[in-house]
């Protein structure tokens, strides 16, 4: 059974067997993400480095993206009371509560093409749990820290590169969408290959 990071690099390696076989294109099928919650569902492998907070907003750490970017997968650390702006995605994704609880409102575009409003009420995610975000089904929202006092971590994973996409954020007063690309918060990414420590320990114990 995987703990520490051999369950992020064992679910990395997973999703890459899954792109390989079915394609990138579109949703993924229901393996992937009970795979994704399986992740979530354990609190004992995130990089300490990856869970560090800002002062004056959230951050992004890229945990791996496959070489040909057809998948992601990124920690967002939320500092207490901190959230997004409105935005989209324009790729599909998973969004998995790790630590602390945060809440999700979707919104969709106004028949006239220009504001936006509301749609049904706010998601309010808690350790283990998932929200799937689709283009084909609506995936513009805004996120928030449930907590005012305290950090709060999800785990993302998208259907592209998400930090080199150009997407769209939402201006609050006209509603009109504005050109973005999110990038990431950290310049270099976990080493989740080394397992040069697992392999000396089995030498010691002369296996």
């Amino acid at each position: 059974m995987s703990t520490g990071i051999d369950r992020l690099r064992d679910f990395v390696a997973d999703a890459t067997r899954r792109a390989d076989r079915e394609g990138a294109a579109g949703m993924p099928g229901p393996e992937l993400l009970a795979a994704f919650r399986d992740l979530v569902s354990h609190d004992d492998w995130l990089p300490a480095d990856c869970a560090v907070p800002h002062a004056a907003h959230y951050q992004q750490y890229l945990l791996h993206c496959d070489p040909l970017e057809r998948f992601c997968i990124v920690s967002f650390v939320w500092g207490p009371g901190q959230r997004t702006p409105v935005h989209d995605h324009t790729v599909w994704g998973y969004v998995g509560m790790l630590r602390g609880e945060e809440i999700s409102q979707r919104y969709a575009r106004a028949d006239d093409g220009v504001g936006y409003a509301p749609v049904g009420q706010p998601a309010h995610l808690k350790p283990g749990m998932v929200e799937a975000l689709s283009p084909s089904e609506g995936d513009i929202h805004e996120v928030r820290n449930a907590h005012a006092d305290r950090v709060s971590i999800s785990v993302h994973m998208y259907g592209a590169n998400i930090g080199a996409v150009r997407r769209s954020v939402f201006d609050p007063v006209s509603g009109r969408a504005k050109p973005f690309v999110s990038g990431y918060s950290a310049a270099q990414l976990p080493n989740i290959w080394d397992r040069s420590a697992h392999l000396r320990s089995q030498i010691d114990m002369g296996k």
